[in-house]
């Protein structure tokens, strides 16, 4: 994280414009109101000084103004990263739902035709792009077929209030009398959008489900339960998915930040509300505080993600917990 404010700090030295800009967004400010915000930002001091001024902004919630609309851009972060959060925990488990079964199974028929004909379908669908699935699901099944929207978070029917900014939860702590439709609704406005973002992402997990399940099938109690009696399909479903699932979370974090980076195209594909398509819009419109801001804030949600994924794996296995051998 603290190369990470290094880089967006920088980046306000590298951008073309005053560095003072740059940092702040106000870009239609006096000279009077320049120097405020120049003595504000440390300018006259060291780079080290500089830096330290800019952490504590930052620290502040204070990532100064939008240079296109000169709104805070904190409010702006707030608003639409949810939308992102939402969208991409939707697409994670979609692509775990169905790539660790599918992975599971080519383990379990490990060198026949199921197992050839899935790693296949994974090699295919990792290298499909995904500007190209997403226009072509819209053409299948928004334009040609008419099954779910094309386009945004909710339909203009619906008036739901933005408590959380995750639509769902909205929808449900809402008092409208419509809110079970809404959510009906925004189910089916997410789905077309959250499986274009899964489909890499689950040929991953198929490859990793696969893997897992390979190196459990190999391991001495597994063989050992084999001599006991008990039947192969006891073994799968008693031992083997519960230890390889130990093994696939431990990568889903690794997974997660390929998904975000994903679901920034995917959501200026299908207008998704999100910090993705609003990040991109700031590329073109040259908005550098927006542009710094928003790097930020999709670094850390990625790194928090990262270390729940970490606490989840330390959990479900007991030898992450202990202190291994020769470092006590």
């Amino acid at each position: 994280m603290l190369l990470l404010t290094i880089i967006s700090f920088s980046l306000s030295f590298l951008f073309p414009g005053e560095q003072i800009v740059n940092i702040s967004g106000q870009v239609n400010a006096t000279p009077e109101q320049m120097e405020i915000i120049a003595l504000s930002y440390a300018k006259n001091e060291s780079i080290v000084f500089q830096y330290w001024v800019y952490l504590k902004h930052i620290f502040n919630g204070d990532f100064g103004l939008s240079m296109t609309n000169q709104l805070p851009i904190n409010n702006e972060i707030m608003t639409q990263l949810p939308a992102t959060i939402e969208l991409s925990l939707v697409a994670l488990f979609i692509a775990m739902f169905i790539g660790i079964p599918i992975g599971f199974f080519a383990a379990i028929n490990h060198r026949k035709v199921a197992d050839n004909f899935i790693l296949s379908f994974a090699m295919i669908g990792y290298s499909i792009p995904i500007f190209w699935l997403g226009l072509l699901a819209i053409l299948v099944f928004s334009i040609q077929l008419g099954w779910l929207p094309s386009a945004g978070q909710l339909s203009l029917l619906y008036d739901i209030k933005h408590v959380t900014g995750i639509q769902f939860i909205d929808i449900l702590i809402s008092d409208d009398p419509y809110k079970w439709q809404a959510f009906q609704n925004a189910s089916a406005h997410i789905l077309l959008p959250a499986c274009v973002i899964a489909l890499a992402p689950a040929t991953i997990f198929i490859r990793l489900a696969r893997t897992a399940m390979l190196a459990v099938l190999d391991t001495h109690y597994i063989k050992a339960a084999m001599a006991k009696g008990l039947t192969f399909w006891q073994i799968i479903y008693r031992h083997a998915i519960r230890n390889a699932m130990v093994r696939v979370i431990r990568d889903v974090g690794l997974q997660f930040a390929n998904l975000v980076t994903l679901a920034m195209v995917t959501e200026v594909i299908f207008s998704w509300p999100g910090i993705g398509r609003w990040l991109i819009e700031s590329i073109y419109q040259r908005d550098y505080t927006a542009i710094q801001a928003g790097l930020l804030a999709l670094s850390t949600f990625i790194f928090i993600v990262h270390i729940l994924t970490d606490f989840i794996y330390a959990a479900l296995n007991p030898l992450a917990r202990e202190v291994r051998h020769g470092k006590r």
